[in-house]
């Protein structure tokens, strides 16, 4: 693996194994997303309900890379699923974005409703889900054309939904790690740290690697340019298996964000 890594998708298009998140980035937005692709990263991740996309889509330009040497992802909002408005949502977002299409659009949480109409129309060149647990996706594909190509869920050592994670492998649906640092609560944890000494990295580093491992993609946030460059450096190491397990014996199934089978949004 190297920072031009991309996994290819059950759709036969492929996507970058590193992203930069965005969310609760504010008026940090635009520099962070310049600074990650002046530093290698291909793949932004953003949401309507971030309210940033038009900051993404002015770095986009700014930054002078040829569109298709971005991947782009954004993220459809409950309320628009539930209404129906998911062109009339996607649109916008493309006008906030200043571009033609994006790679991936997600419907951010389970909502009844899905966006195959929108990927025919090539508004977007992937579509998939975010936040749905074994049992909505079992409800999705009971009712759709198109399997999702990605989902995205939280997923970092104290949080690893292992029966979701093989329900995707198993239906050739890509897994991708938001919080992959636990919104920082990893970091601390002696047995990462212990880890991160032996391999002169990172706690963050070591984490992240880890997921990769895992065959997950990640997309961990920051707006520190020194972060944002750490975050990516992960392809001169590789973790002994026996580090990999250490790691995975720390799942706790615990959540910093809501709770998918209980939100109400």
């Amino acid at each position: 693996m190297n920072k031009n890594t991309r996994i290819k998708l059950n759709d036969g298009l492929t996507m970058p194994v590193v992203a930069l998140g965005v969310w609760q980035s504010h008026e940090g937005t635009k520099n962070a997303v310049l600074t990650a692709l002046k530093n290698g990263y291909r793949h932004i991740d953003t949401a309507a309900v971030y309210h940033n996309e038009k900051a993404v889509g002015e770095a986009i330009k700014e930054s002078g890379i040829p569109r298709n040497e971005i991947f782009v992802t954004t993220k459809l909002w409950n309320d628009d699923v539930r209404s129906g408005n998911t062109r009339e949502a996607l649109k916008k977002s493309l006008e906030n974005l200043g571009l033609d299409y994006v790679d991936l659009y997600l419907i951010h949480w389970p909502a009844e409703g899905y966006v195959e109409k929108l990927q025919k129309e090539g508004l977007t060149r992937n579509i998939g889900v975010s936040n749905f647990r074994k049992s909505h996706l079992q409800n999705l594909l009971s009712k759709v054309h198109i399997v999702p190509s990605i989902n995205q869920i939280e997923t970092n050592p104290q949080m690893v939904d292992e029966e979701t994670i093989q329900y995707c492998k198993e239906n050739k649906i890509g897994v991708e790690a938001w919080s992959p640092l636990g919104s920082g609560a990893c970091l601390n944890n002696p047995k990462i740290q212990e880890i991160a000494n032996k391999y002169q990295k990172s706690s963050a580093q070591i984490i992240l690697r880890w997921l990769l491992q895992k065959g997950i993609v990640i997309l961990p946030k920051s707006v520190h340019e020194n972060r944002i460059k750490e975050n990516i450096d992960l392809f001169n190491f590789v973790l002994e298996n026996e580090d990999v397990e250490l790691i995975n014996q720390l799942n706790q199934h615990k959540r910093t964000g809501p709770d998918p089978d209980n939100f109400d949004f």
